[in-house]
């Protein structure tokens, strides 16, 4: 019978590294072998079968807390771990895996039920999701081996693909570039940039250009930015990625150059693109990730040479 990895065993609390057994590192060959899915499952099911507090629960539980209450602590966590996931799949995609930021999730919501009073008025859930986020967003910005976003930075990502979801839902189809920018607030070119930060898992402290003075986190970084900066910085990016898409399997490259206006025109959904090349949304976005994917290799190696 399988058993979940320990980085998310209940019997441990939730923050114990996956390759430890009570303690102690484990061997590569003692490690099971999960993978993620089966892992996310795996928790899923476990927690699922914990069951929520009601509000007056809550404030007896937070009483006894107060008083030192191990037993009630640990049972306010794991009443509320469902939160984390759920969270925690708001930022998928932007430096460290799943389990990563489900086990940073939990960090911050245990912060949360130490700190909790319900005196204040509010829910745990409502109180607790600021400390979740929190923690998770610093993990981004500060572990990830592969990117290091800004956390106000993160916190935008987030909510553009939370936004856009919610359009993709009403439309029916992929939101433009044009219309997540009117529901958010910002500029088409706005969206565009965080598209890219959110897609790129290099880091963004690499530097750009010949002199090195500018690096990627800086375009998309500062909103207040004068404008002759940003159009400078936002060029050289430009440029740097036209000469790399020039590498790439010509399909590949025009696929890019539609869908991210990186010679200048209007982003194009999927289906606009699937259309030119009468292939499916979804053919589309195989090949589209398969030519990024050969970006950041370009990118890691660029950054392997300058370090």
């Amino acid at each position: 019978m399988e058993r979940a990895p320990k980085a998310v065993a209940l019997a441990d609390l939730p923050v114990v590294p996956r390759d430890t057994v009570g303690g102690e590192v484990l061997s590569s060959k003692e490690r099971p072998a999960y993978d993620g899915d089966t892992a996310i499952k795996l928790y899923l099911r476990e927690i699922g079968q914990v069951k929520l507090l009601t509000p007056q629960e809550e404030i007896e539980l937070a009483a006894k807390i107060k008083k030192g209450d191990k037993k009630a602590r640990e049972q306010m966590i794991k009443a509320n771990l469902r939160l984390v996931v759920k969270i925690a799949h708001d930022y998928e995609g932007l430096g460290l895996p799943l389990l990563d930021l489900i086990n940073e999730g939990n960090i911050g919501l245990m912060k949360a039920v130490e700190r909790f009073d319900p005196a204040k008025g509010g829910k745990l859930s409502t109180y607790g999701s600021w400390w979740i986020k929190q923690s998770i967003k610093r993990a981004l910005a500060n572990q990830s081996k592969t990117i290091r976003l800004p956390v106000h930075l993160v916190d935008k990502i987030s909510k553009m693909r939370r936004t856009a979801m919610k359009l993709q839902e009403e439309f029916g189809r992929e939101p433009t570039d044009e219309e997540l920018g009117e529901e958010l607030g910002i500029s088409a070119s706005r969206v565009a940039q965080l598209r890219t930060a959110a897609i790129r898992p290099a880091s963004l402290d690499a530097p750009i250009g010949d002199d090195d003075s500018n690096n990627f986190a800086e375009v998309v970084q500062d909103e207040n930015a004068d404008t002759p900066y940003e159009q400078l910085e936002e060029k050289t990016v430009t440029k740097m990625l036209q000469e790399m898409v020039k590498t790439l399997d010509p399909r590949e490259a025009t696929i890019l150059r539609y869908r991210f206006g990186l010679d200048g025109g209007t982003e194009k959904t999927l289906e606009e693109v699937g259309e030119k090349f009468s292939v499916t949304r979804e053919r589309v976005r195989q090949i589209q990730n398969v030519a990024l994917n050969k970006l950041r290799r370009m990118i890691e190696k660029l950054e392997a040479v300058q370090k």
